[in-house]
């Protein structure tokens, strides 16, 4: 079994070039759109994009995903701005030559159950998933804090509702753990048959701060190990977060997400998984 390592080249610098080769020294051919320049993929300019792409072209190295802002909005904000960002993003994939966009499923009040918003947020997520179809791309869909689709269970009956091919499933042990919830016990079975994606950070249980992977309580040998049985040969994305953990993102440096690389490699050759 070998795998793919990827990165959200953003936590490393605002500046694509420095992204590029801090990727290039930990031999990461990969990497994962999230913002470049400190603008987001969902607001490049046509030449931005075209930039962005002629950089990674000259450094030989390819998009594995867009991470997307798509869907990390309240569930009561006008849908249909976010239908023509959906559309803009699936060019942005397009152009870059990936199929896979990263999606959240809207933010809940806090003070109100989920379950209140169910058919709502399955509305909403069918009509992303519409325009996927049209456009060719798959949705992840990341377990995100405070979201409908925060917790194993609404994460599965989300993707199983909605019933699109266009629908799948990314996993963040972190952000389970920070939901309370033991990423390979409780969630894994419930989201392996969904899977087309892993994003990697690792959280203590007791204070939620991220760790990189294996160091925290994200049961992450557990998990990659499952994987590697399974036979998963997809993209494992390195989204650190060990400088600033947010809302709208995080951010590592240079040396932390080198940090955050190894642990990872490390874990990976522990168990015999090979990676590209």
């Amino acid at each position: 079994m070998t795998v793919t390592l990827s990165g959200f080249a953003d936590e490393i610098s605002a500046d694509p070039a420095e992204q590029l080769a801090v990727l290039a020294a930990e031999s990461i051919t990969h990497l994962e759109l999230r913002s470049a320049w400190s603008v987001n993929v969902a607001d490049f300019t046509d030449a931005q994009l075209a930039g962005f792409r002629t950089a990674t072209e000259a450094a030989g190295v390819q998009v594995s995903a867009i991470g997307s802002p798509i869907g990390k909005i309240p569930v009561g904000a006008p849908l249909e701005p976010e239908l023509e960002r959906m559309r803009r993003i699936a060019d942005v994939a397009g152009e870059l030559g990936t199929a896979l966009v990263r999606v959240f499923s809207f933010y809940i009040p806090a003070d109100e159950p989920p379950e209140h918003y169910r058919a709502q947020v399955i509305d909403r997520m069918g009509a992303l998933a519409r325009i996927a179809e049209e456009r060719g791309v798959i949705l992840a869909h990341e377990n995100e804090k405070e979201i409908y689709g925060d917790v194993p269970g609404r994460c599965a009956d989300l993707i199983t509702s909605v019933a699109s091919p266009a629908l799948r499933a990314t996993f963040d042990a972190a952000n389970f753990v920070q939901c309370g919830v033991r990423p390979f016990t409780d969630a894994y079975p419930l989201l392996r048959p969904h899977l087309v994606y892993l994003q990697v950070k690792d959280a203590h249980a007791a204070t939620g701060e991220v760790t990189p992977a294996g160091e925290g309580d994200g049961e992450m040998r557990e998990t990659l190990q499952a994987l590697r049985d399974s036979g998963f040969t997809g993209f494992m994305s390195l989204e650190p977060h060990l400088d600033l953990a947010g809302r709208q993102g995080g951010f590592s440096g240079p040396d932390k997400f080198r940090q955050a690389a190894q642990a990872l490699k490390r874990l990976l050759d522990e168990l015999s998984v090979g990676w590209d």
